[in-house]
């Protein structure tokens, strides 16, 4: 199966840039923020704020994977999944 990778222009802080992502990952992105009740350039902005090093893009994709894991060891433990500002801090 293959997923492209799509260029994204977003607006964050103020500025427009773009992103470029595979569809999975663009979809789980719009999916998060719904869940949170947050817009993605929200969203976006906070993993921006956070990120240490690397690309926007590859940071979007690692807080993803950080929502992915945490998911999976709240449902290991029998809790909920955590907030964007807990994800987006252990990005950073």
């Amino acid at each position: 199966m293959k997923s492209a990778i799509v260029k994204r222009s977003i607006v964050i802080s103020g500025r427009k840039t773009s992103v470029s992502l595979e569809d999975a990952f663009w979809s789980s992105l719009k999916n998060i923020a719904h869940t949170e009740g947050v817009a993605v350039s929200k969203m976006v902005t906070e993993i921006d704020k956070t990120r240490e090093r690397g690309t926007l893009s590859c940071a979007i994709r690692l807080f993803i994977l950080e929502q992915v894991r945490t998911k999976a060891v709240a449902r290991q433990s029998g809790n909920g999944a955590s907030s964007i500002e807990t994800s987006a801090t252990i990005i950073g």
